[in-house]
C-alpha cells in the first residue's frame, strides 16, 4: 500500500492489531482465489506508479481538458496493454483501476457483446477483429430523447431498399434522436444502432445494425449524420469525462449485411426471415451484463465503506463528561448501526456477484444445449438483483459520505465524485423500478401456477414449499436463535412469500389483471424487493456452507451475513411482522442481537476493509488512506486547488476592492 504525506507511519495500526482473522485469507474470500488477489494486485500498482494515470486533480479540471485527459489516459492504458502482452483479465483489472469512465468502457462492454451475441459467424470474423485492434471504435445506441426503458416504443427506423439492397436509417422526429449513449459522442466511429426494422411495407419491430457514424480519416461526421455531445452531467468530474452523445440521421444508407442477422434477416428481395437461431440467445448476454453491474455495486459501495470506516477510526470527536481522551466516531453506536450494516452489504452483493457468474454459465450451458427451462427465472432474478444492488450501493456512498462528517463533503474525500459517477447505475440498463416491476409480474405468474402442480425453480424454488411456508412459526426464543442461519433463512422465506401470495390475491379481486397489478404496484415491487434479499441472504449462508481457509475468516463472515440478515429484519420489520413471519418479541431480540453483532464487527472493522485490497490511488481519498494520515493530507490537497495559486484573487481590482474602499459607483434610479 502507499504510504502517507506530512508524517511518519501508520495511523491505522492500533486499530489492525485487533483484527481476529487473517488479512491476507479474507483478502482471497474476497478476490474469490489467490490468483485473483495477485492480479489485481500488480495491475492496481502498475496503474498507481504510472503518472499519466494521475486523478488527484479530475474534480478541478474543465470538460474539454477532462475529456482530453480521458483519451489520454485510454490511449495509454491501451499502448501499456499491447507493450506489457496482457490478458484479457490482467487487461479488464487495468482499465478498472484506470477509473476513468470514457469511449473504451462501452466499446468493450456494449459493442462488442452486441456484435458477439447478435452477429452471424461472417459479420463476427468482419468486425471483431476490428474492434478487437481498435481499428474502430464502437458504441450503443439504443435509447433515444424519447423513449428509454421501453424499447419498443423507439422511433428510429431502418427501412430496406430492393433496388439498391440498402437499409436506410432515418430519424424521423426530435424525440427519435439517439440521446446517452456513452463514447458517441466524441469518439466512435461505428454504433450498433437499434430501429424499427421496415421492409415490403410491414414494421417488423427493433433490430440492430451497424451503422460507421465518422469518416476513418479525419474522424468527421459521414453525410446524413449528425452528431455531438449532450452537455455536462452530474457532479465535478465524475461521469463528465464521458462522451454521452446525442445522434439523428438523415437518410443514411448502409449495405444490407449490415443488420446484425444472427437471430432474423431480410433477403435481397426484401423477405423477413426468421432463422434457426432461438432468439432466447439474448439472454445470455444480458445475463452477463447484469451479472457486470452487481459485481461492480459490490466494488462501489466496498470503496465508499472502505473510506468511512478508515477516518471513522481516525476521527474522534466529543469524550467522557468526566475529562479524558475524545472518543473514536467508531465506537459509537449511531455510526455502527449506519455504517457497518453498508459493510456486510458490500461483501453480501461480492458473494452474490459471484453466484452471478455462475449462473452466466449455467444459462449459456443450457442455452446451447436449448433448454429454455429456467430463463424466465434468470431473467427476473438478474434483473431484481441489478434494481437493489444499484439502489443500495447508491444510497450506500451517500450515506457513507454524510458519516465522514464535513470533511466527506471535500472533493479530496474522493465521496462526492465516486457518489455521481455511480449513481447513473440506478437509470442504465433498466430503470431500476421498472425492472422490480418485471421481476414482481414473474413472480405473480408463479404463484398463479402452484395451484396447477408446476413446480417453480431456481431461486423461486421455495414457492414450491407453500403448503408449509404459509402456515410455520418462526422458532427463535432468544437472541442467539437469530444465529442459526436455518431460522433466518426460513424467515426471509416465508415473509417473501406471503407478500407474493397476498398480492396475487388482491390482484385477482381487481376487475382485470392489469388494472389491479397497476393498482397494486408499489406493493408490487416491495414484495421483488423482498424475493431479491432473500437470494442475497441465501447466497451469503451457502458462501459459509463452503470450505473457506483462514485462522477466523469464515467467523468473520459468519458475523456480516447475520448483520446483513438482522438489518433487513430491522429495517422491514412491517413486512415481517405484518405477514406472521415474526411476532414483535422476536422483532426486539433481532434488534437485541443486532448490537451484539456491531460490537463484535467494531475490532476487525478497519481489517475487514483491508482486505479489499485498494490502493490509496484507486480510493482517491485522502479521508481513505491507508496509513489514516488523514489530516496532513487534507490540509495538503487543499493548496493544490487552482483557486490559491494566487495570494490575491483574479477580480480583487475589479470587485472586492472598490468595495472595501467604499468606491463603488452607484447608478442612479
Amino acid at each position: 500500500m502507499e504510504g502517507g504525506v506530512g508524517g511518519e507511519g501508520d495511523h491505522l495500526a492500533g486499530e489492525r492489531a485487533t483484527a481476529q482473522f487473517d488479512v491476507e485469507h479474507m483478502k482471497v474470500a474476497w478476490a474469490g482465489s489467490r490468483h485473483a488477489v495477485d492480479v489485481a494486485d500488480r495491475m492496481a500498482r502498475l496503474v498507481a506508479s504510472d503518472p499519466v494515470f494521475r486523478k488527484d486533480n479530475r474534480t478541478m479540471l474543465p470538460r474539454k481538458e477532462l475529456f482530453k485527459d480521458t483519451l489520454r489516459k485510454a490511449a495509454h492504458a491501451w499502448k501499456r496493454i499491447v507493450e506489457l502482452r496482457l490478458t484479457e483479465e490482467e487487461a479488464n483489472l487495468l482499465r478498472l483501476y484506470v477509473d476513468q469512465p470514457g469511449y473504451v468502457d462501452l466499446h468493450w462492454g456494449m459493442f462488442v457483446p452486441a456484435i458477439k451475441g447478435q452477429g452471424t459467424e461472417e459479420q463476427q470474423k468482419k468486425w471483431l477483429p476490428l474492434a478487437y485492434r481498435f481499428q474502430i471504435i464502437g458504441c450503443y445506441a439504443q435509447t433515444e430523447l424519447g423513449h428509454g426503458s421501453n424499447v419498443q416504443g423507439l422511433e428510429t427506423t431502418a427501412t430496406f431498399d430492393p433496388k439498391t439492397d440498402e437499409f436506410v436509417i432515418h430519424s424521423p422526429t426530435l424525440t427519435s434522436s439517439k440521446w446517452w449513449p456513452g463514447g458517441l459522442g466524441k469518439a466512435s466511429t461505428h454504433a450498433v444502432v437499434y430501429a424499427r426494422l421496415i421492409t415490403e411495407g410491414k414494421d417488423y419491430g427493433i433490430h440492430g445494425f451497424i451503422v460507421q457514424l465518422r469518416s476513418l480519416e479525419d474522424h468527421s461526421p459521414l453525410p446524413g449524420v449528425t452528431l455531438g455531445d449532450i452537455g455536462g452531467k452530474f457532479g465535478s468530474g465524475a461521469y463528465n469525462s464521458m462522451d454521452n452523445g446525442v445522434l439523428r440521421f438523415d437518410h443514411v444508407r448502409i449495405p444490407r449485411d449490415q443488420m446484425l442477422m444472427r437471430l432474423s434477416q431480410v433477403t435481397k428481395e426484401g423477405k423477413y426471415v426468421h432463422s434457426d437461431v432461438p432468439k432466447q440467445l439474448l439472454y445470455g448476454t444480458m445475463v452477463f451484463v447484469r451479472q457486470t453491474i452487481v459485481a461492480d455495486a459490490s466494488k462501489a459501495l466496498s470503496r465508499a465503506t472502505c473510506i468511512a470506516v478508515r477516518y471513522s477510526a481516525i476521527r474522534k470527536q466529543f469524550g467522557p463528561q468526566t475529562g479524558g481522551p475524545e472518543t473514536q466516531v467508531l465506537n459509537y453506536k449511531t455510526q455502527q448501526s449506519r455504517l457497518f450494516p453498508l459493510l456486510a452489504s458490500a461483501y453480501a452483493f461480492r458473494f452474490v456477484g459471484e453466484w452471478l457468474k455462475w449462473l452466466y454459465t449455467d444459462v449459456t450451458h443450457k442455452l446451447e444445449a436449448k433448454d429454455f427451462s429456467t430463463l424466465q427465472e434468470a431473467h427476473a432474478c438478474t434483473a431484481g438483483l441489478k434494481a437493489v444492488t444499484t439502489s443500495v450501493t447508491a444510497d450506500g456512498i451517500e450515506e457513507c459520505r454524510k458519516l465522514c462528517g464535513g470533511h466527506g463533503y471535500l472533493n479530496s474525500s474522493g465521496l462526492p465524485e465516486l457518489f455521481a459517477v455511480y449513481v447513473p447505475a440506478c437509470t442504465y440498463e433498466g430503470d431500476n423500478v421498472v425492472l422490480l416491476l418485471q421481476v414482481a409480474r414473474f413472480l405473480m405468474k408463479t404463484v398463479s401456477q402452484l395451484a396447477s402442480g408446476k413446480q417453480p425453480v431456481g431461486t423461486t424454488a421455495y414457492m414450491g414449499n407453500i403448503q408449509y411456508l404459509m402456515q410455520c412459526k418462526c422458532g427463535v426464543n432468544t437472541a442467539e436463535d437469530w444465529l442459526n442461519p436455518a431460522a433466518i433463512r426460513e424467515v426471509f422465506e416465508a415473509r417473501a412469500l406471503r407478500m407474493a401470495v397476498n398480492c396475487a390475491q388482491n390482484i385477482n379481486k381487481a376487475p382485470s389483471q392489469e388494472e389491479g397489478f397497476y393498482e397494486l404496484s408499489p406493493d408490487l415491487l416491495e414484495v421483488a424487493v423482498a424475493h431479491i434479499q432473500l437470494i442475497i441472504v441465501t447466497k451469503f449462508i451457502e458462501k459459509l456452507e463452503q470450505d473457506i481457509p483462514g485462522e477466523g475468516v469464515k467467523e468473520q463472515l459468519r458475523i456480516l451475513c447475520n448483520v446483513y440478515a438482522l438489518y433487513l429484519v430491522h429495517k422491514h420489520l412491517g413486512d415481517f411482522l405484518s405477514t406472521g413471519s415474526i411476532t414483535p418479541r422476536q422483532g426486539a431480540l433481532a434488534n437485541e442481537q443486532l448490537g451484539k453483532l456491531y460490537a463484535q464487527v467494531r475490532p476487525n472493522a478497519v481489517a475487514l476493509v483491508d482486505a479489499f485490497n485498494y490502493t490509496d490511488h484507486y480510493l482517491g481519498s485522502v479521508l481513505g488512506r491507508y496509513d489514516g494520515n488523514v489530516y496532513p493530507a487534507l490540509y495538503e490537497e487543499a493548496w493544490k486547488d487552482p483557486l490559491n495559486d494566487t495570494d490575491v484573487p483574479d477580480g480583487y481590482q475589479e470587485h472586492l476592492r472598490p468595495l472595501l474602499k467604499q468606491q463603488l459607483k452607484l447608478s442612479r434610479l
